[in-house]
């Protein structure tokens, strides 16, 4: 009995990491459909959009409404269902660079974004504050691991800070909000929150307090600049001038009229950009893209699962658009959903072939069961292609993370932003060692200019092959008979939302 109940166990296993293949699906045809001209048509119906409206696409501005009444009005026209889904959200904004100074005893003006500087918390209020730097109950030197220090995670933290003087607290183990509203509670003025000190985590950061409720100025530093603030009796000044408000947007849903809905395939992009630029490759690259599956999934004829195409809105914000998606999916939906497919910057130009990590082999964070088969369709078509391709984390960065939270699989593909090239990739993907893979990241050259039409090539094929695989399959990414049965569910405590840490 034991003997039958272990070979039921291995054959369970096996099939789940087979199950995409248990059906070979052509997809030659689909890939030949889906040409990157058609895709660089919308990044350059994008770029327009932004030019008339101020350069930009940003989530409540009239560039992000155009670009989705643009994708709307071809999608209903190819005989899609479309739906609008609208929610508020939190927008944030510069209106002038942020000040951190030390006034005594040695005078100096730390540097705005630089990594040994600080930067503003996303959703800090504004305020121009000088005060006494006093140190919140603060771990140094630091641990030996991170969220070792609990700095301003308790109420009790602050039991003797004087009010009216600017919070020095160090990063870890709760949410910049909290330690932010503790501060507040306290009677600070400003605060700084440093970075907690162990190996890669020194430099200065970019934070959110994930809501506009904080009404004091709220700045992330490089450790060393914590440490000095927080030496005792140093005169600090803080100056913040921001929006920081609630707005509303949407994101555009398209479902095609057939195939099961018990196994629907979710394959989205967010369609808005910063407010800096018009977002070419992030996402004009991944929208463009995505929207061209579309319009060639309709010619193809009707599927055997359900496909609901998503452009999500807000999530520079902090994925915000697909957070909303699914937080109104009911228990049912959940279950019914098979998995999503996120493509986010998928032409950057110094660019590198990433696929998300779905078994965590790699990078230590997996996702849910079925992730791993996603990403070994992906892994299998460029190895097909005699093309490399390395994995990158589940850390939170773009829109699957509110789906991997739920315990829905997911997978996609990602070419790279503001990290930098290494000699060891520009041997393999050839581009330029010590320089960002998208050096227009959030910046307004992000336009039609800054993109690498050797890297839309190769994902768009990868794209079109991997999607057309599971709205095509009748086996599951699960490996069982349904594709929303999901033998494993998991939480996962994402460090990021969006491109910012939230912790």
């Amino acid at each position: 009995m034991r003997l039958l109940k272990t070979t039921l166990i291995v054959s369970a296993i096996l099939a789940a990491q087979q199950s995409y293949s248990a059906v070979p699906i052509d997809t030659e045809s689909y890939r030949d459909a889906v040409s990157p001209a058609g895709i660089l048509d919308h990044m350059l119906e994008l770029q327009s959009i932004a030019d008339a409206n101020g350069g930009t696409r940003e989530a409540s501005s009239p560039g992000y409404q155009a670009s989705l009444l643009y994708v709307q009005g071809l999608l209903e026209g190819a005989g899609y269902e479309v739906w609008i889904q609208e929610f508020d959200y939190p927008y944030f904004e510069e209106q002038q660079a942020a000040v951190l100074e030390q006034l005594s005893p040695d005078p100096f003006i730390y540097p705005y974004f630089g990594l040994d500087g600080f930067a503003t918390m996303t959703y800090s209020g504004s305020g121009d504050v000088t005060a006494i730097a006093e140190a919140v109950d603060l771990l140094l030197p630091p641990g030996s691991d991170a969220n070792s220090s609990t700095s301003g995670c308790e109420p009790e933290d602050f039991a003797g800070f004087s009010p009216g003087n600017i919070a020095v607290i160090q990063r870890g183990s709760c949410s910049f909000l909290i330690k932010a509203q503790n501060a507040t509670a306290a009677g600070a003025t400003g605060v700084i929150i440093f970075n907690e000190g162990q190996p890669g985590r020194t430099d200065n950061f970019l934070g959110t307090l994930q809501e506009p409720s904080i009404a004091i100025p709220v700045v992330g530093a490089a450790f060393d600049i914590g440490v000095e603030l927080a030496a005792g009796g140093v005169e600090s000044r803080i100056f913040v001038d921001a929006i920081s408000e609630n707005r509303t947007t949407a994101n555009l849903l398209a479902d095609t009229p057939a195939g099961r809905d018990d196994r629907l395939v979710v394959a989205g992009a967010h369609l808005d950009s910063v407010s800096e630029g018009p977002g070419i490759n992030d996402n004009g690259s991944g929208s463009g893209m995505v929207l061209e599956l579309a319009l060639q999934l309709a010619a193809m004829g009707e599927p055997v699962n359900k496909v609901r195409f998503a452009w999500w809105g807000a999530e520079e914000a902090g994925l915000l658009g697909a957070e909303h998606y699914v937080a109104n999916l009911t228990k049912r939906e959940i279950k019914n959903t098979a998995l999503n497919l996120n493509f986010d910057m998928v032409a950057s130009p110094n660019f590198v072939r990433f696929i998300y990590d779905g078994d965590g082999s790699a990078t230590g964070i997996s996702g849910p069961n079925g992730s791993a088969n996603i990403e070994r369709v992906f892994k299998d078509y460029f190895d097909s292609q005699s093309l490399a391709s390395e994995p990158t984390a589940f850390d939170g960065r773009s829109d699957y993370g509110p789906f991997i939270e739920v315990g829905i699989p997911a997978g996609g593909l990602f070419t790279g932003a503001e990290e930098l090239k290494t000699e060891e990739q520009e041997a393999i993907y050839g581009g330029t060692a010590g320089e960002q893979l998208d050096p227009c990241y959030h910046l307004a050259c992000d336009t039609f200019d800054n993109y690498s039409f050797e890297a839309l090539d190769q994902m768009s094929d990868a794209a079109a092959h991997t999607l057309y695989t599971f709205a095509m399959t009748t086996s599951s990414v699960n490996g069982t008979d349904r594709g929303s049965d999901k033998s494993i569910k998991k939480t996962i405590e994402l460090e990021y939302q969006g491109n910012m840490l939230k912790r």
